[in-house]
């Protein structure tokens, strides 16, 4: 049996050599953050999961779930904290309020700020909170602030704030955040885009918010006067559906079911991807460039009886029509499956316009956007009058109109 020295050297080795694989992943790009994961003993936040879990760099480790089993808390998994923490720039002596709490987040953002600065955590939920406070003061974080409360009117009595960073998932941007924040501050929040989730940076910009940096992350979602789920609508049983947006206007969900079972239509784009190199801002693209689109989801035995292809498995990305969809994934173009090129598949009468659209916006993007800046992210007070370039779209949400462009890079 292990002795406590044992087992906080067994933590301190692994803590050390996470921050070392961080490095080397690029997750880690200050010495400031670098630091604040070596100082922090991220097991204190985590008691209930094994050592080689709570310091792999993309583990995330559940501390709370609702009576269906879904997560409704969690401590992030490390690349993501670290992704945010960059993002938002914190320096010693600012303010910062964390949305969604859970103590390790805070943990480290107390090293950020040092003893001048003061860090405020919140949640809706109080177990999250009595064991963020918990652990916060055993392992010598005390200074930092545990409230409890629906975090959409943010922390009034505490602000303005340099930085806002929010921890859960999120449909929109309520106005106590904007408002709350210093006029040179930064708001880092993973924001949901027709299904998809980014983590934006967002500064304040003559009366509204631009995005100075996103990256792909996920959470769990927003609960409180928050809140916006996913709908799923099923296509055949439980082993194939459709993710959207609640408020999403969807086609007859009768009609995409006979689609998914009539013949299929393939075609190459002629557009390969290989190695490591990341492709999600054409997820974001055709997301933000089609009428309709949504999520094609599947279980194994769909996929396994050929119903859909491999890519439904995590969510592929899926243009809708009334009686029609078609969605991409991808085929191997080399022998030691190192390359791939984009297929897209098509379901319904008109499968064929729909597969056609698709493909031209993978080309698109491949000949216009691949490598570039990538997309300009605005977010505007509903109601705004929003100016509206060429090939940009508005995605209205109750507090705001977030609007999404491509300026073609030079």
């Amino acid at each position: 049996m292990n002795t406590v020295r044992e087992q906080d050297v067994s933590a301190a080795e692994l803590r050390a050599a996470m921050v070392e694989e961080m490095r080397g992943h690029g997750d880690l790009r200050t010495d400031a953050v670098a630091r604040a994961f070596a100082t922090v003993p991220r097991e204190r936040f985590a008691p209930e999961a094994p050592l080689v879990q709570v310091y792999n760099r993309d583990d995330v480790v559940i501390t709370k779930r609702d009576a269906n089993g879904l997560a409704l808390s969690s401590v992030s998994a490390p690349r993501i904290q670290a992704q945010m923490l960059e993002q938002a720039e914190i320096r010693p002596g600012m303010r910062v309020l964390e949305i969604g709490s859970g103590g390790y987040n805070a943990a480290l953002i107390a090293e950020l700020v040092g003893t001048e600065g003061e860090v405020t955590t919140v949640d809706i939920d109080a177990f999250v909170t009595d064991r963020a406070s918990q652990y916060l003061a055993a392992a010598g974080y005390d200074r930092v602030r545990v409230l409890q409360a629906d975090a959409e009117g943010g922390v009034p009595q505490h602000a303005p704030f340099d930085r806002i960073i929010v921890t859960a998932g999120a449909w929109d941007v309520p106005p106590a955040w904007i408002e709350q924040l210093a006029d040179d501050g930064l708001l880092v929040v993973p924001l949901r885009l027709r299904g998809l989730t980014r983590s934006f940076a967002l500064a304040p910009e003559a009366g509204h918010l631009v995005a100075r940096s996103y990256d792909l992350c996920g959470f769990v979602s927003m609960q409180g006067a928050g809140a916006n789920d996913e709908r799923l609508i099923l296509l055949h049983g439980e082993d194939v559906g459709l993710r959207v947006d609640d408020d999403q206007d969807v086609p007859t969900p009768d009609s995409l079911r006979d689609a998914l079972v009539s013949e299929r239509v393939t075609r190459g784009s002629g557009v390969e991807v290989g190695g490591f190199e990341p492709f999600d801002d054409l997820d974001l693209f055709v997301a933000t460039r089609l009428d309709d689109f949504g999520l094609l989801v599947a279980k194994d035995e769909a996929i396994s009886a050929g119903l859909v292809e491999r890519s439904a498995r995590m969510g592929a990305k899926t243009a809708l029509s009334r009686d029609s969809f078609a969605y991409r994934a991808s085929q191997s173009t080399s022998e030691e499956r190192t390359s791939f090129e984009f297929v897209v598949y098509g379901h319904g009468p008109h499968a064929d316009s729909l597969v056609d659209q698709y493909v031209g916006l993978i080309r698109e993007w491949n000949q216009l956007h691949r490598g570039g800046t990538g997309a300009r992210v605005e977010v505007f007070p509903a109601g705004a009058d929003v100016p509206v370039p060429a090939g940009g779209r508005v995605i209205a949400k109750k507090h705001t109109s977030v609007l999404i462009s491509w300026p073609t890079s030079p």
